[in-house]
């Protein structure tokens, strides 16, 4: 089921425990399989819920957006030594632009927060699952 073709540019993956990486596939395939062999109203309701998953960029950007402004108001409204919360959480940002990684990562990759491609993957095979039992209607 997984392509993984499709997956290998993926920079998130490329750093990720192989093992973390392998959980979070056999989660696809196992909700794969489940959802596949449920009623159209049961898919659809799962792919909604895909189109609504947080992947790892996004909860990587608002925990760092979050800590940061947190540095900065502790830092104008006590103890200058808060601004380097903002320092260090905008450092980890920029390192994960630039490399695909930041020491959160390891955290979000390890409560299986998923890559935008992880999440499209178990969408895209229900999508596919779906179309095939509508056309042998």
């Amino acid at each position: 089921m997984l392509s993984s073709s499709y997956l290998t540019n993926d920079r998130v993956r490329t750093v990720t425990d192989p093992e973390i990486n392998e959980e979070i596939d056999n989660d696809i395939e196992g909700n794969v399989r489940f959802y596949s062999i449920q009623n159209p109203i049961t898919i659809r309701r799962r792919i909604k819920d895909l189109d609504e998953e947080w992947d790892v960029e996004r909860v990587l950007e608002l925990n760092a957006s979050t800590l940061a402004f947190t540095g900065i108001a502790l830092g104008a409204l006590g103890s200058k030594k808060w601004l380097l919360l903002s320092a260090l959480v905008t450092g980890f940002l920029a390192q994960h632009a630039i490399q695909g990684w930041c020491p959160p990562l390891v955290i979000l990759r390890k409560l299986k927060i998923r890559t935008r491609k992880e999440i499209d993957m178990e969408k895209f095979a229900l999508l596919q699952a779906l179309e095939k039992r509508e056309a042998h209607k």
